[in-house]
């Protein structure tokens, strides 16, 4: 969802919630004082819908805001795990539950895992979300070397599924083992042939990767996520813009 959309919603419940009030305290009062108990309980018009959008708008902005928010799949950087024109549900309140778009944290409920999607404001710029899996949290070391992720200096086990395309185009996708989390990863060509990079995850922090290694904007390339950044868990798809029904379902549940 776009960052914009909270400060229309916060702008819609005091627009609402003030002429209402206003009513409430003044106006009905005055056609009282004018006109009896007649004029006074025949609202404008202005009064009727904002008496009658506020408690929509307040129920919506506790949904998303709290508990579960529809988001977009913008890219293919997560493939094959989700794929552009995915509609997905983020539950708000795994990591705590925070004001939505200032972001203060009233109450902490838990931390990311390994495995975990989660949405987060970017840290480069906060007003973009973007969806990566949790590779390394606070305190890992996190290598990545010919295409396999190595956590303290293990390597995380990874099982080839099957081949697509032909080479230098070929994609391979691959079962990756975070001894917490089984999930697929797509590869260029194959393993091997990239530079070995570590990174130590600094406190309060997370190291994110998208499933698609060779596509995707990551922490390898701009750093961690800072725990203030995160919005929610990615755990189910509810629609897909192609109409790929098979899609639908619980985020990682073999398709």
């Amino acid at each position: 969802m776009n960052f914009e959309f909270w400060p229309i919603l916060y702008s819609l419940i005091l627009l609402t919630g003030g002429i209402w009030l206003a009513d409430i305290v003044y106006f009905r009062k005055r056609r009282l004082a004018t006109g009896g108990v007649e004029a006074a309980e025949k609202e404008p018009l202005v009064v009727e819908y904002a008496r009658f959008l506020f408690p929509v708008v307040v129920v919506v902005f506790l949904i998303r805001g709290f508990l579960v928010e529809p988001f977009r799949i913008p890219s293919d950087s997560m493939l094959p795990t989700l794929e552009d024109g995915d509609f997905i549900l983020v539950n708000r309140f795994s990591y705590g539950i925070r004001v939505p778009m200032l972001d203060y944290k009233l109450l902490d409920l838990g931390r990311p895992e390994r495995g975990d999607i989660i949405v987060f404001h970017y840290p480069k710029d906060p007003s973009q979300n973007y969806i990566k899996r949790v590779i390394g949290v606070p305190g890992d070391q996190i290598t990545y070397r010919e295409k396999m992720v190595y956590i303290n200096g293990k390597p995380m086990k990874q099982e080839l599924i099957g081949r697509l395309g032909s080479s230098p185009f070929s994609y391979s996708t691959y079962w990756e083992d975070l001894e917490t989390v089984r999930h697929r990863i797509q590869v260029r060509g194959g393993l091997g042939g990239f530079d070995p990079q570590s990174w130590t995850v600094p406190e309060n922090s997370y190291f994110v990767m998208g499933d698609n290694r060779d596509n995707s904007n990551d922490s390898r390339v701009w750093g961690y996520v800072p725990d203030e950044n995160l919005v929610g868990r990615a755990f189910f798809i509810w629609f897909n813009l192609n109409f790929k029904w098979n899609r639908l379902g619980a985020i990682g549940e073999p398709e």
